[in-house]
């Protein structure tokens, strides 16, 4: 009898936990623009309410910056995915993601804008202003990296598989946010150029910066969709998502202290 009265228990906790892991829909606005990112609230917070604002790949809001904000929610982070976009806006191929993302890419403010109206709504869900990190994947680390350019008021930045460069004719200024980039070693859609000018760069701008190679890995690391073929660019690496995962687990450790 009371192993059963336990094992009710544990289905009650378990359907709790996962009820209070699943993110919320949330409209906002960019003037006239709709966006609806996605928020996380944790079913236990960490101590210091600290929160990780999501930046998605080119293709905007996906299954798998929604993974990943649920998966910080349950270790006890305030999430929020972000919609740079525009709820209408979100392309349906690669052509048209290609498109948008360099669009913002190359108007660059309205890149950090929109970046900054998310953060807004993370710590609007009960984040601790002090106390945030922003992540991104691909065309969000992108993002990510232009979040500590523009000297947002977070912590730290994370960029997974991301763009480094950026328009060599912008001025470089004082990086105050810690900077991790995780990096496929054989990603050959960053050259080397853009490696080195996104090294000097962090040099110049005296940031604390740190970027960590991941063997046999392209663009895309992370991502389960895309495939297993190196050849094309993009392919998912079980080996790299782990180990890029945990040293994101540890940057927080060390940024949220």
């Amino acid at each position: 009898m009371k192993s059963h009265y336990f094992f009710s228990l544990l289905i009650s906790f378990l359907s709790i936990m996962t009820v209070q892991s699943q993110l919320k829909a949330v409209t906002y606005h960019d003037g006239n623009q709709q966006l609806e990112g996605f928020s996380g609230k944790p079913v236990k917070a960490n101590a210091k309410k600290a929160g990780v604002l999501i930046l998605p790949a080119w293709m905007g809001v996906d299954a798998h910056s929604k993974e990943s904000a649920t998966a910080l929610s349950k270790l006890g982070y305030y999430t929020f995915v972000a919609d740079i976009y525009g709820i209408d806006k979100r392309p349906t191929n690669p052509q048209e993601a290609g498109k948008i993302a360099g669009h913002f890419k190359t108007n660059y403010k309205e890149y950090q804008h929109r970046i900054q109206l998310a953060l807004e709504q993370l710590i609007k869900s009960g984040a601790n202003p002090k106390e945030i990190a922003v992540i991104g994947y691909c065309f969000g680390g992108s993002g990510a990296l232009e979040a500590a350019r523009a000297n947002m008021p977070v912590k730290g930045v994370v960029s997974f598989h991301g763009g480094l460069g950026k328009d060599t004719a912008r001025p470089t200024e004082t990086i105050h946010p810690k900077v991790l980039v995780l990096h496929g070693a054989d990603d050959f859609y960053v050259p080397e150029a853009e490696i080195k000018a996104f090294q000097d760069e962090m040099r110049a701008a005296k940031a604390d910066w740190q970027m960590v190679y991941y063997a046999d890995a392209v663009h895309a690391f992370t991502h389960k969709d895309a495939g297993s073929d190196k050849s094309k660019g993009t392919a998912y690496n079980e080996k790299a998502d782990k180990r890029s995962w945990l040293a994101m687990l540890d940057f927080f450790n060390e940024i949220f202290k």
